[in-house]
């Protein structure tokens, strides 16, 4: 199984996916590091990435997904899978992904931007982020996950549980 947790910058995928990994003992990757050089200085000074910058990236990130698929082990990667036709493009073809969006209000996302140091994506993104999140219907085969006021332990709690997997036991 590859889980893909998605959202909007601040949402906790790279915390939630971290953590999940560990308990889980599978790989994990942070789709961030996927991003080129020329999309990351975009985003640094402060530019919103179109459909055309994400589609290389997402390309990226399918490509870690085969990687683990086809030496058949599972994986943990934090990617925003914003938009559902990115959704449907990851799990094209590849069932063992499992897209779970976690969700928080825009105040809690803002302070969590606000706090954060050292990363490429400036707070003043977040709007764009926000304007371009298509938030999964009943039609969609993507899970949406409550993620503010809550840590990175109890979200993943909340994943594992709902997708019916065993994790080593946490103090």
């Amino acid at each position: 199984m590859i889980v893909v947790l998605g959202g909007v910058s601040g949402s906790g995928k790279s915390a939630v996916g971290a953590v999940l990994a560990t308990r889980l003992g599978w790989a994990f990757e942070d789709s961030d590091a996927l991003h080129s050089p020329a999309e990351i200085a975009k985003m640094h000074s402060g530019v919103p990435l179109t459909d055309a910058d994400r589609w290389p990236w997402l390309a990226r990130v399918a490509a870690w997904i085969d990687q683990r698929i086809e030496a058949g082990e599972s994986g943990v990667i934090a990617c925003s899978a914003l938009k559902r036709s990115y959704r449907d493009y990851l799990r094209r073809g590849r069932p063992a992904v499992r897209i779970m969006i976690l969700q928080a209000d825009p105040g809690t996302l803002a302070a969590r931007l606000a706090a954060r140091r050292g990363h490429f994506f400036p707070a003043r993104l977040l709007q764009s982020q926000l304007a371009d999140l298509e938030i999964p219907d009943d039609g969609e085969d993507t899970l949406v996950v409550a993620a503010a006021g809550r840590s990175a332990a109890e979200i993943a709690d909340e994943i594992t549980r709902r997708l019916g997997l065993s994790a080593t036991p946490h103090g």
